[in-house]
């Protein structure tokens, strides 16, 4: 063959690699859409039934999950395999149908050979649902335990389920069994209680006694229920094979050991931590230089506001230091910008009678899909007295994307250089104004579906804020395609530059870190940790891999960039130092090199940006365990959870010798800073607060779901 041959052959190869991969993202699409007519035209075509996308998903696993049952008829009678696994959440057809309560669909996944009957006659069980039962007995063989499972599931009064299952050879428990075989004196029993840490997997169990029967707890979640063996080990009452032993030293219980199968693990018991929380204030202290606070969590990201003296404690409803106390309308998360006496913040109003928002924890990916006109507004408000100077309609319309159920269309924060405000609202636009609410300029960032990147029709809205550096706007634009990253003239709102990014949604603002040897813009994403020239947008180096989802903002303390995330493993915080060039990316099984000071695989937070103070790095995760590092070596000092339930989504801030965490209960845990876990303070505000506080002039100011709290002694 001739070179020219060659080289037709080659392009020719590639050119249908090419054409079947978007033939496979339309099927797809069809599936997920539920569209019957283009999901057969396309497997007409010959498209693979089963072709995956890059997470292992299928055609059929969308279409089940969805709930369209024609769809998923029309894939079943192609050869779609009804057991397939995805390669990240290792979730079958079965696995996202039950999860939807996606009955009929179940149904044709069991009759077509679907491989999960334990899970689905366990399913059937717990609802009652008799015919479904039937189905999964006749078609699929559950094992013995799981016979038994759905026996003991089943809701009482279902007698002709509980007669099916009996038949097919479930056996229901020895009513003995439900008693201890074994009696422990129950001064034996109260000598168990207490709280248990493994330090290797920073995890903490606490066994209660609640009646005669130890309790096993993670958080507010039980674990098991434990059956004595003897006096000192036990067996969960839900799993026959694990066993839970307590060890003692010198009389005393000391430990307690979890074994299942090959896997061991041992948590050293710990004394109740007690908290002596600060009774009074501190003393007011005169701010002699108020601080500005520019962007999101204040100069550089840091978070840190030293000579600031905010107050310690507060509470909304005995109207302790609260200043004021300002409604705010609609629904945002952007965080409150300060430059002199002004605060800067954003806000949609929904249309809707009730617009809700649903804060905690929890999994879900639903977008919430409210069509009613918004409007997108921009206010300002007088840092002394809370009163809204000027409130600006940056845009009008049914927003161009969905929500997440804790989200809202106005999660980005301000950027101010003292005489502009830059705002971002994706999808909807970047808008500059200045400080008396002229609109200087607006510009079209395009449609910025930031969704979840398994399945992109969930859509999560927008959330990375713009910076403002040497007279320029900065934005960082991943989304679902086209993902950018682009710098506007403040003055003019003309593009500088802009530079296209292979980038997967993520949700972190950009920071520039100025070096010996110059700027850089340091971005954070779920390919790449990305470092650029802020003045043309030019990569200079890249570090790999993070999360799927990135959510926490670069900043740098002490010489180094810390970068983290923590969705799923890995789970990274890095120590970067700045200067590097092309691909720093670690090898397997390192934890450092020329440009990486550290770095921690499993340690990384999903939701909260981490703070450096002093000379230590604080990690919240979003269940309020909070971790201190030696901030230049990632050696870790100690561990402890905040509180015993709440979610956090928030980012620390700190000033004077305190670091603020707040929860999204309302509450703001404050800690002393320093080499011991030390709560001076927990301080109600009654409403949810998912918003970053800002720091300045001997206050602080929290944005709740509803309000704007101007918290401060008074006067």
């Amino acid at each position: 063959m001739t070179r020219a041959a060659l080289v037709v052959a080659s392009i020719g190869m590639f050119t249908a690699v090419l054409f079947a991969g978007s033939m496979n993202e339309d099927l797809f699409a069809a599936a997920r859409k539920g569209d019957l007519a283009a999901v057969k035209a396309l497997l007409d075509k010959g498209v693979d039934v089963n072709a995956k996308t890059e997470y292992g998903a299928t055609a059929l696993s969308f279409a089940a999950e969805k709930g369209h049952l024609e769809v998923v008829k029309l894939l079943l009678d192609n050869k779609a395999d009804p057991s397939v696994k995805d390669t990240y959440y290792k979730a079958s057809p079965m696995t996202w149908a039950m999860g939807k309560n996606r009955i009929e669909i179940m149904k044709l996944l069991v009759e077509a050979g679907a491989e999960e009957a334990d899970a689905a006659l366990l399913y059937a069980a717990q609802r009652g649902n008799l015919e479904f039962a039937k189905l999964v007995l006749e078609k699929a063989k559950p094992k013995q335990a799981a016979l038994d499972k759905a026996l003991a599931a089943t809701p009482k009064g279902r007698t002709e389920l509980v007669e099916v299952l009996t038949k097919a050879g479930a056996k229901a428990a020895d009513p003995a069994a439900a008693k201890p075989a074994v009696k422990v004196a129950p001064e034996i029993l109260k000598e168990y209680v207490g709280i248990y840490r493994n330090e290797e997997t920073m995890t903490e169990l606490k066994v209660v006694l609640p009646n005669e029967r130890l309790l096993v707890k993670a958080g507010s979640f039980q674990l098991y229920s434990l059956n004595p063996i003897d006096d000192n080990t036990f067996q969960p009452t839900s799993d026959n094979n694990v066993t839970v032993a307590f060890q003692r030293d010198q009389n005393k219980v000391a430990a307690m050991v979890t074994k299942g199968g090959n896997l061991a693990n041992t948590y050293k018991r710990i004394e109740a931590r007690v908290d002596t929380l600060a009774k009074d204030d501190d003393p007011p202290r005169e701010v002699n230089a108020p601080a500005n606070w520019p962007q999101f969590r204040g100069k550089g990201a840091t978070g840190v506001a030293e000579g600031q003296f905010p107050p310690l404690r507060w509470d909304a409803v005995a109207n302790q230091n609260i200043r004021w106390k300002t409604p705010i309308p609609g629904l945002g998360h952007s965080c409150p910008v300060i430059w002199g006496d002004r605060i800067f913040l954003t806000t949609a109003v929904s249309g809707a009678e009730k617009n809700t928002l649903k804060a905690g924890q929890y999994g879900n990916v639903d977008s919430v899909n409210d069509t009613s006109p918004h409007t997108f507004q921009v206010l300002c408000l007088d840092k002394a007295s809370g009163k809204i100077l000027w409130d600006q309609v940056a845009h009008k319309g049914v927003p161009k994307v969905k929500r997440h159920t804790k989200a809202t269309h106005a999660n980005s924060t301000c950027a101010t250089d003292g005489k502009r405000v830059v705002a971002c609202f994706g999808s909807e636009g970047l808008y500059c104004y200045d400080f008396s609410g002229k609109l200087l300029w607006k510009q079209e960032l395009g449609l910025l579906e930031s969704s979840w990147f398994y399945d992109p029709d969930y859509q999560w809205g927008f959330g990375s804020s713009p910076i403002i550096y040497q007279n320029m706007a900065i934005v960082q634009c991943d989304a679902g395609k086209n993902s950018f990253l682009a710098a506007f003239d403040l003055n003019t709102g003309n593009r500088v530059w802009t530079t296209p990014r292979e980038e997967v949604p993520s949700w972190g603002t950009p920071t520039v870190i100025e070096t010996k040897d110059g700027a850089e813009l340091v971005t954070n994403a779920t390919k790449f940790v990305r470092g650029y020239d802020p003045l043309t947008g030019k990569e200079l180096w890249r570090l790999g891999k993070n999360s799927e989802i990135t959510v926490p903002t670069p900043f740098a303390a002490h010489g180094l960039v810390f970068v983290t995330s923590g969705y799923r493993n890995p789970r990274p915080i890095y120590a970067i130092r700045p200067g590097a060039r092309g691909d720093i990316t670690l090898p397997k099984g390192e934890k450092s090199s020329d440009y990486i000071a550290w770095c921690n695989e499993k340690a990384g937070p999903y939701m909260p940006t981490p703070i450096v103070y002093g000379e230590h790095l604080y990690v919240c995760t979003n269940d309020g365990v909070v971790t201190c590092y030696e901030a230049t070596t990632g050696k870790r000092i100690w561990w402890e959870r905040l509180g015993p339930d709440g979610g956090f989504t928030a980012s620390p801030v700190a000033a004077d010798g305190k670091i603020y965490f707040p929860c999204e209960d309302g509450q703001t845990y404050v800690l002393k800073a320093g080499t011991q876990f030390n709560l001076l303070a927990v301080n109600a505000l009654g409403d949810p607060v998912l918003a970053t506080p800002a720091i300045s002039d001997g206050m602080m100011f929290v944005r709740t779901q509803r309000y704007l709290f101007g918290i401060g002694r008074p006067k």
